[in-house]
């Protein structure tokens, strides 16, 4: 590995803290920085895995430039620092998420610029509008949405989500946000001769994320199923039929490194990366799957009121990343569940008062 140096932004967050420790345990000759600013609730039990596991942690903020220029220079920064939430902004302020998102990523660019170093940035499958994926043709069958048979659409199919889906239309600030991000490291790749890889990322599930409704219902629901609290199928008349496909942050991480060692060839890419169609999953489905394996069966209830950010069904195509680069998942939804259990099992009377209801 050339990139001897590596900061990682929103490095206490879930895959910041993830990706930190992995790089460190498989690269150990490499010095590993996390930095985050420790806004969100439970980033605080990162720090001693950070430590133990040889990161070293900086207390800071993409806002304040000068927290990432006592990083010093970098060989290689890991951009994952974000406000995280679709719904951030709606009938409240957009500041914070403009500021993190879009702001922050300006003085991230800008610190590669003086300093120099390479960029890999994790956008979102969000950036795409909203409109034209509530739009695509879906039939229920069974417990899920599925894509009607032969039924064609640009950057679209069974297969998923393709890089080529128009991007035309609203997506939310939160999309907007990362999709003006990925214009910004063209201009600086273009102007500064920056090399950076981007990343659409659907949904990243596993250990020590701290679960929320709109970010991290995986782990949501798995540990309303294990501490209690009320859950419920919100949106598209309340029947959790709607369909994501979730990546295990290990797959993720796996991701990056080939994408790291290869940024000379890889430059300028732009990527969905997700689990896919194989790893996709209902509400419905997630329910029995978190019953099953917590021998517990909770009562959801429906709301039906669709929010305005929210879709029917995402599933990444990955033909694009794969082809690429070698990759392929290989967690499926099981695999992914059956950890995140372990997890909650094990670190149970710290995070049942943070994840339960």
């Amino acid at each position: 590995m050339t990139h001897r140096r590596i900061l990682i932004t929103g490095g206490a967050g879930f895959i910041g803290s993830n990706l930190a420790l992995n790089w460190k345990r498989v690269f150990p000759e490499s010095e590993v920085i996390a930095l985050d600013n420790l806004k969100r609730r439970g980033s605080e039990l990162a720090l001693p895995r950070l430590r133990s596991g040889g990161v070293s942690f900086q207390h800071g903020d993409v806002r304040t430039p000068e927290d990432l220029e006592a990083a010093g220079p970098v060989d290689l920064m890991i951009e994952c620092s974000a406000e995280p939430s679709v719904h951030a902004g709606y009938g409240q302020s957009p500041g914070y998420l403009i500021n993190t998102n879009l702001t922050g990523l300006i003085h991230c660019l800008e610190h590669l610029r003086r300093t120099g170093g390479d960029l890999i940035f994790l956008s979102s499958s969000r950036v795409y509008p909203i409109a034209p994926l509530r739009a695509l043709p879906l039939v229920r069958q069974g417990d899920r949405l599925v894509a009607e048979a032969d039924a064609v659409r640009p950057g679209w199919s069974a297969a998923g989500i393709g890089e080529d889906f128009p991007l035309g239309g609203a997506r939310s600030l939160y999309g907007a946000t990362k999709l003006a991000a990925e214009l910004l490291v063209e201009e600086y790749r273009a102007m500064y001769g920056l090399r950076a890889v981007i990343d659409r990322c659907g949904v990243i599930a596993g250990p020590w994320q701290m679960g929320k409704v709109d970010q991290g219902f995986v782990v949501l629901w798995m540990a309303r199923h294990m501490f209690g609290g009320s859950l419920s199928y919100s949106g598209f008349g309340g029947q959790g039929v709607q369909v994501r496909d979730i990546l295990h942050v290990d797959d993720l991480f796996a991701l990056l490194t080939r994408q790291a060692a290869d940024l000379s060839r890889l430059d300028g890419a732009v990527f969905n990366a997700g689990g896919g169609p194989e790893v996709s999953v209902s509400l419905r489905e997630l329910t029995a799957l978190c019953a099953d394996l917590t021998g517990r069966r909770l009562d959801i209830a429906g709301d039906p009121a669709t929010r305005p950010a929210d879709i029917p069904w995402y599933v990444t195509d990955n033909a694009a990343v794969c082809r690429a680069t070698g990759w392929r998942p290989e967690r499926d939804v099981r695999t992914i569940l059956g950890d995140i259990h372990h997890w909650l099992m094990a670190e149970r009377c710290r995070l049942a008062p943070i994840l339960g209801g």
